[in-house]
């Protein structure tokens, strides 16, 4: 069911964010914000099934990024938009990869692949005895392109760096994030497992809480 809008394609004050374009290509986010949001009665299109393309992500932080993304797919759809930035900050590594978790490896002129990223990580944290590491997510929702009033909800997932991968599931840096109060990397928790306790799911949490709080 989609939204009822104005004549700028902007939705109606108080009209339902029933249908959300996701403004990622990534099939693992999908899934994920799939799962959560379909409970709450939303449902979520990916960007690449309109035909919009990957927006830049020029900007130092995650904020900036996610509502860039958010408002490009906003404007070439017509739809409400939902984009997160997202990434992995070590603590031995200042921080990094950051907002450039997704591309770690290609910025040292390695292959953009979740195996380089990994790989890339592991060596630099060679001989560092800090393994602490977090997850953060920041989600940005805008109901239309110019909507001057988007709604932020950020997420953090704590945990520390393994050696060696552990699991088959999730993606990205899901095999080497280890979280002692599961015992279990990222990569061994089951997909509702980890849809209940990661970064995103905490972010989303938020998300619902304040379109809840709107309606």
């Amino acid at each position: 069911m989609s939204e009822v809008r104005e004549g700028n394609g902007a939705p109606l004050p108080g009209s339902p964010l029933n249908k959300v374009v996701l403004a990622s290509n990534n099939a693992g986010k999908l899934r994920e914000f799939a799962a959560l949001l379909g409970a709450a009665g939303i449902e979520l299109i990916a960007q690449g099934e309109l035909g919009v393309p990957e927006a830049e992500e020029p900007h130092p932080t995650f904020v900036e990024n996610a509502l860039t993304k958010a408002r490009h797919a906003a404007t070439l759809t017509g739809l409400p938009a939902l984009a997160d930035d997202s990434g992995l900050c070590v603590r031995a590594l200042r921080g990094s990869p950051g907002v450039y978790s997704a591309r770690y490896a290609q910025l040292a002129g390695g292959e953009k692949s979740d195996a380089a990223n990994n790989a890339r990580l592991v060596s630099a944290l060679q001989g560092e005895s800090d393994r602490r590491a977090y997850y953060y997510c920041v989600l940005a929702l805008v109901r239309h392109a110019d909507d001057p009033e988007p709604l932020i909800a950020e997420g953090r997932w704590h945990g520390e760096i393994l050696d060696a991968p552990r699991g088959s599931h999730g993606f990205g840096y899901d095999p080497y994030f280890f979280l002692p109060s599961l015992n279990a990397s990222a990569a061994e928790l089951e997909p509702a497992v980890k849809n209940a306790s990661s970064h995103r799911a905490i972010a989303l949490r938020q998300l619902l809480v304040r379109l809840t709080e709107e309606a």
